[in-house]
């Protein structure tokens, strides 16, 4: 039987303000455990939790972004659960009146194909604490630091088939949060954590088959690993004749599978009721306009520009507004160079590779946008090959200076000089009878071996086009 994927996805992302979503507490990282969990935090009796603007203003800008309802009316209710990181025995929440309801985000996937998610809702929250395992002798410690830290829920439709689809639209939420400035996106950190529902049903068939959920995926790597293992695992107890078990799982990464955690609770195990504690969120038009009026230009309005503008293919288009800071660089480059094709070329292909090699941001490449600019004026100015830029490139990269004292110092300019160029095809022509008898004779796959001998004797500085043009005219005799 061929089955469908059916995919979803919570993500869970930690909002960029100072102090959290109902106290006055940090909410810096790195803290000794403990040191930033106050009464609020902590429920103590008598404590009133307060709501934290920022949060607010950091949801809505989220909302507008993806084109999504936002909420003139909210409420925060009590989802009650008890864990030994969850001090007061429940969450605040948001229920029934989420601030940020139906939305949708564009993603490109690998193959240059565009697809529209949709998303349900995003709502605010807070955070719970840490429960840390290692290095307790066989206890469990508790970390509340992390407790009240403000969250959006970013609920997705059931639009991925694949986990490629899924890690793409997890990117993009990263991207997007990123992007807007409501999050640091740091997923070492926890600030970006996705849970996945994943379930299986039969091609052709409209409704959908019982979902697992696997919680607390901190990396796009082990997104996609944790899809691919639970696809495998349900479809070999579906065509075996079993049935899936509604549960929530863990990826554990050390052993690539899924693992039982417990059985998948439903809304009403949670007993969510209006929090007696806080007042409606109430906002009006004029909040969201001054709250959203200085939104930058967004990822998907950039590469619908960068197409039609540039002349870039969707996927090229989505590589280089993959952060503000590489279209910003990519806008530099094209505009010095006037050369937009090259210029992705260029920074998707070997700026990206020494970016990834050294675990750089492009905020922090050794080779600005400046630079590059300059040495793709010397491959346009015919100074140098194609071939020696990546020389060239690898020099500025170690910090040897930009592109054209690079070419001073390492003699790398290109030889124009047809003059120059001719004796050395001469000599190797009389050196190499038997091959030019054979290209003479119609065998013209000869050519590819004078032009690399060419090339070899030159140490790859004659200019490409003029050796071909010459060996085709000395060759023809």
């Amino acid at each position: 039987m061929q089955w469908e994927t059916v995919i979803g996805l919570e993500i869970h992302t930690q909002l960029a303000t100072e102090s959290k979503i109902f106290s006055g507490a940090p909410t810096a990282f790195g803290a000794e455990p403990n040191t930033q969990a106050c009464a609020v935090d902590l429920g103590l009796p008598g404590v009133l939790p307060v709501l934290n603007l920022g949060a607010v203003q950091r949801a809505v800008r989220f909302g507008k972004a993806i084109g999504a309802e936002i909420a003139h009316r909210s409420i925060f209710a009590r989802k009650n659960y008890f864990y030994p990181d969850l001090p007061k025995g429940y969450q605040i929440s948001q229920y029934e009146l989420p601030i940020v309801g139906k939305g949708s985000v564009e993603i490109v996937l690998d193959d240059g194909a565009v697809k529209t998610v949709g998303v349900t809702r995003a709502h605010l929250e807070e955070d719970a604490g840490k429960s840390l395992h290692e290095d307790f002798h066989g206890y469990t410690g508790i970390d509340l630091n992390r407790a009240g830290t403000p969250l959006l829920e970013i609920v997705s439709e059931p639009d991925m088939r694949s986990p490629e689809e899924a890690v793409a639209y997890a990117r993009k939420i990263h991207q997007l949060v990123r992007w807007i400035g409501i999050s640091d996106g740091n997923m070492q950190e926890g600030s970006f954590r996705v849970d996945a529902n994943i379930s299986l049903r039969p091609k052709g068939e409209e409704q959908f088959g019982t979902r697992a959920e696997i919680k607390n995926i901190n990396s796009f790597r082990f997104l996609q690993k944790a899809l691919e293992f639970e696809i495998e695992r349900q479809m070999d107890i579906l065509e075996d004749g079993g049935t899936i078990v509604q549960e929530t799982r863990l990826y554990d990464a050390n052993k690539d599978e899924t693992r039982s955690m417990r059985t998948k609770e439903e809304a009403n195990d949670y007993r969510y009721f209006p929090d007696p504690d806080l007042l409606p969120v109430e906002i009006d038009d004029a909040f969201i306009g001054e709250v959203t009026a200085d939104l930058p230009e967004l990822p998907d309005a950039m590469r619908h520009r960068f197409g039609e503008q540039y002349g870039l293919s969707d996927y090229d288009a989505a590589q280089l507004t993959a952060s503000r800071d590489v279209a910003a660089y990519f806008e530099t480059v094209a505009a010095a160079t006037g050369a937009p094709k090259l210029a992705a070329n260029w920074i998707t292909g070997a700026l990206a590779a020494a970016l990834n090699k050294d675990g750089r941001d492009i905020a922090d490449s050794p080779v600005g946008a400046e630079q590059l600019a300059g040495l793709i004026a010397r491959i346009q100015d015919n100074s140098i090959s194609g071939k020696i830029a990546k020389q060239v490139f690898e020099a500025m990269w170690e910090g040897e200076g930009d592109a054209d004292r690079v070419i001073e110092q390492k003699g790398l300019k290109q030889i124009t000089d047809t003059g120059a160029i001719e004796p050395v095809i001469d000599a190797i022509m009389a050196a190499n009878p038997e091959q030019v008898a054979q290209y003479r004779a119609g065998k013209e796959k000869v050519f590819g071996f004078f032009v690399g001998q060419v090339m070899k004797e030159t140490r790859g500085k004659a200019n490409p086009q003029q050796v071909n043009e010459l060996l085709k005219e000395k060759l023809k005799a």
